[in-house]
């Protein structure tokens, strides 16, 4: 099997980024603390319906069922071709998919979070 990539490009800088993984929780609070006092991770924002946990490699968030889908965020430049892109209170702009098995994917503009902790 060819081990450059499933879609014959062959060059990494083709690929998307993934941004982040949003996982349910109950407690964002309760999240966050149990996070920060295992790993080594930095909190970028925080409220009472979602935070966000930057790791090295990757992004987590936290998310309430009321709020926000766990969801897999993924960065485009081309992301309004995806749909309606909706403004967020951290700055960046995406807009949600419903993708195969109930799995539900952001698809994000680039942008950096404008609030940290």
């Amino acid at each position: 099997m060819d081990k450059s990539s499933s879609t014959g490009t062959g060059s990494r800088a083709a690929l998307d980024a993934i941004d982040h993984l949003a996982l349910e929780v109950d407690d964002i609070e309760a999240a966050v603390t149990w996070y920060q006092e295992r790993f080594r991770c930095q909190v970028l924002y925080r409220d009472a319906t979602w935070a966000m946990l930057e790791f090295s490699n990757l992004k987590l968030a936290f998310v309430v069922k009321e709020e926000h889908p766990p969801h897999l965020g993924i960065v485009r430049d081309d992301a309004e071709q995806f749909g309606k892109l909706k403004q967020h209170r951290d700055g960046s702009r995406s807009c949600y998919l419903n993708g195969p098995g109930g799995n539900v994917v952001e698809v994000l503009a680039p942008y950096s979070l404008n609030q940290a902790e």
